[in-house]
């Protein structure tokens, strides 16, 4: 350490440089010493590197200027080289050392008294270190199952997306026409599928994907019968399109009783009975509906007690500000209730926002997360200790890397907590054998507004089994498309002006089916959890309960009263729209 004493200073520095200073030049170079912290010897070496290879080394009082600005060069660079570490969070929360997310040693606006340097953070992503433990949860009474959570699983989720291959995505598409082709020809014990583009004489059954007809129709023209086609796969008639012609007395077959008819849309898959007559289209006699999802198995659940389930979804927080306070209000509800399992479901910080799009955001992303939402979610798990909260991201989450559809889950840094669980969007998982599919699309919005209903008469209709005993209901039969189609987003392509809601890849379509992570292929969800801007809803679709709980900017979530057992979906699980006080 060296003495600050500029006496001291000045003699260290005059017996360095041997006596060739004079009084003015040495009391300079004694506060340049006590400025940056210098020995006598360091600052001679300084200035022989500075003047290395000159001649001529008589120091005068144009070296000073310059020793100084080198002095300040070589601070600055071991400034930028320390490591050191902000405190997790700013504002309030990061000045309570106590606080959830808190570190020990935090200072207000200073630096962690650390002494082995940690990860720097930047906007995206949280700083790591020790957050407040969470406390340990008793025996749970609800038993999760869903994703696999093996590195393999979860980088198979967190793709690399904006890769596609023209020929990758003419695969993914061809591979879903002849999935549903087979599942067709098995449930109607069909020998073989015909070629829509191949003129016949005798009529064939056909499966391919509804399309609108580029050149009949503009870029934002709805469908519509003169503008469409059916495109089949490579393999059942070399990927052509070909204009559907529907018969003045065309009937749908196995549809839903009381329907009357049937809804299509771009991207969905159809099976027709017809023939092409060499007419340059294929003209329908019968519409074939798609073979139904099978009900989940009813399981007697003994050893099980009911549970509570609550359901909420993004944006969090009105376009007027960022205080968030539909979210406060759900948390005090909460905190109140204890429901075993809490759902959120995003945008938590949504990228469409005014202030974020305006740039009137101060703070990074990251740091709102977990001020805003994993604070107050760590105090409802302290005070509810059986609980468990799930995480779905959407694609408007400024928060994830992943912002495309299907959409991987949030980073381990924003589920702190052996509680607290990340999930993909879109998601199958169980609890206690209650089985659910949720995604954050507003998929029943595009579905509504790309539907073309076609009316044709009934044959061999199938009773309702659910809540619609008369057919009528459009959104129960606007969801039923979803399981109809297998898909948690079955259009294609997604409408123009609602593409950046999706960001759909499309060679990751898989992704999308309702079987995803293991679940059944054939087995129907018993609840479909679906939000939108639309009117929310609760409604049995067939087997399926489908819940549309909107968004918590209206104040509404949903609740579920899951009972042990029951013979069907309605006796076994119980869903209410709430309405918070705004």
């Amino acid at each position: 350490m060296v003495d600050g004493n500029t006496d001291l200073l000045r003699a260290e520095v005059m017996k360095h440089f041997e006596g060739t200073l004079d009084e003015k030049l040495a009391e300079e170079c004694a506060r340049i010493c006590q400025m940056y912290n210098l020995s006598g010897e360091d600052l001679k070496y300084k200035w022989e590197a500075m003047k290395f290879g000159n001649q001529k080394l008589q120091f005068t009082m144009d070296d000073i200027e310059d020793l100084k600005n080198q002095c300040r060069t070589d601070l600055a660079k071991a400034n930028r080289d320390k490591p050191k570490v902000r405190g997790t969070l700013d504002g309030n929360l990061s000045r309570n050392v106590g606080s959830p997310f808190g570190k020990p040693g935090l200072r207000p606006n200073g630096w962690l008294n650390v002494g082995t340097p940690v990860k720097r953070q930047d906007g995206f992503t949280l700083a790591t270190g020790e957050a407040k433990k969470l406390p340990v949860a008793g025996p749970s009474k609800v038993k999760f199952s869903g994703p696999k959570l093996d590195d393999e699983s979860k980088s198979g989720r967190t793709y690399r997306y904006m890769y596609e291959k023209v020929s990758d995505r003419s695969a993914a598409l061809d591979t879903r026409i002849d999935e549903m082709g087979e599942l067709v020809r098995l449930h109607y014990n069909i020998e073989d599928l015909g070629d829509p583009s191949a003129t016949t004489e005798e009529e064939v059954v056909v499966v391919g994907r509804i399309t609108l007809d580029s050149e009949t129709s503009g870029g934002s023209v709805k469908l519509n019968e003169a503008s469409l086609t059916l495109e089949s796969s490579r393999q059942m008639g070399a990927g052509a399109r070909v204009p559907l012609r529907f018969d003045p007395n065309v009937k749908v077959r196995q549809g839903k009783q009381g329907v009357g008819g049937i809804g299509l849309f771009p991207g969905a898959i159809a099976a027709f009975r017809g023939k092409n007559g060499g007419g340059g289209c294929f003209s329908v006699a019968e519409i074939l509906s798609l073979p139904p999802l099978h009900p989940t198995p009813t399981i007697k659940a003994e050893d099980t007690e009911p549970f509570n389930v609550c359901v909420a979804c993004g944006p969090f927080t009105p376009d007027a500000d960022m205080q968030f306070q539909p979210w406060r209000k759900l948390l005090t509800k909460l905190k109140a209730d204890r429901p075993a399992v809490v759902i959120l479901v995003g945008p938590f910080v949504d990228s469409a926002h005014p202030a974020v799009m305006n740039g009137d955001v101060d703070e990074p992303p990251a740091n709102i997360f977990q001020r805003q939402f994993l604070a107050g979610i760590s105090d409802f798990l302290t005070g509810s200790p059986d609980s468990q909260v799930l995480i779905i991201p959407s694609v408007r989450d400024i928060i994830s890397d992943h912002a495309v559809f299907p959409q991987g889950e949030l980073g381990a840094e924003f589920g702190q907590g052996p509680r607290i669980r990340l999930l993909p969007n879109p998601c199958r998982f169980s609890l206690n054998d209650v089985t659910f599919g949720l995604t954050s699309v507003d998929v029943l919005f595009h579905l509504r507004k790309e539907e073309l209903f076609k009316r044709a008469q009934e044959v061999e209709p199938v009773p309702p089994s659910g809540g619609d005993t008369s057919g009528s209901d459009t959104m129960v039969n606007t969801c039923r498309h979803l399981l109809q189609q297998r898909s948690f987003y079955p259009i294609f392509p997604v409408p123009l002006d609602l593409a950046h809601e999706v960001n759909l890849d499309v060679t990751h379509m898989d992704r999308l089916h309702l079987d995803i992570d293991g679940a059944d292929t054939n087995i129907a969800p018993n609840v479909l959890i679906l939000p939108s801007r639309l009117k929310h809803f609760s409604k049995v679709v067939d087997s399926t309960l489908a819940v549309n709980p909107s968004f918590l900017t209206k104040y509404t979530y949903a609740s579920f009263l899951c009972a042990s057992s029951g013979s069907s979906v309605g006796d076994r699980i119980q869903a209410e729209i709430i309405r918070l006080d705004a």
